[in-house]
Formats: C-alpha cells, structure tokens, sequence
C-alpha cells in the first residue's frame, strides 16, 4: 500500500487521542520534580497532534500521519522514561520492562 487512507488516519487520530487522555491521567504531582519535564513532553505531544488535526483538515494525510508518528515517539519516550503512568497498558503504549 502506498497510500494513506482516511480510515486508517482516523483510526490514528483517535488512537493518539485516547493515549493522550490516559497519561494526562498518569502524570507526576505537581511537587514532584518530573512534572515540569512530564509537562514539556504533554506540550510537545499536543502540539505534534494539534498539527495532525490541521493537516488533515488541508487534506495532506501524509504530513497529519507523520504527526501523528511523532506524537506518538513522545507519547512512548515519556511513558519508557516513567514520566507517564500508564499501568501494565502494553497494548497502547512500549513499556521499559
């Protein structure tokens, strides 16, 4: 295949939603010297989502995929790094053990 289809970048697109939701729900306390750099992930991973969404809505699934690929790097880096709560969730996210 060497075509990115509407159905396969919703399917994405709601997928990185649902796994920002869940480690918005895991991050460190506020007190905790990890939130500022947990914080700084959550942007970043916002932001590369936030592009998703435009370029899809330009029509340019390529670059709103790769987007979405890139949140997704964040999204695992920050989980594997234990910025992120996740639980034993090995289906959605790449757990360090």
């Amino acid at each position: 295949m060497r075509e990115i289809t509407e159905e396969k970048l919703n399917n994405y697109i709601e997928r990185t939603r649902e796994a920002i939701e869940i480690i918005k729900k895991g991050m460190p306390p506020r007190r905790s010297l990890l939130y500022d750099i947990a914080k700084d992930f959550l942007t970043m991973i916002e932001s590369y989502y936030k592009d998703a969404l435009a370029f899809k809505e330009k029509g340019d699934y390529i670059n709103a995929f790769a987007s979405l690929n890139y949140a997704y790097g964040w999204i695992d880096a920050g989980v594997r790094l234990g910025l992120f709560d996740v639980g034993d969730d090995d289906v959605r996210f790449t757990l360090a053990k």
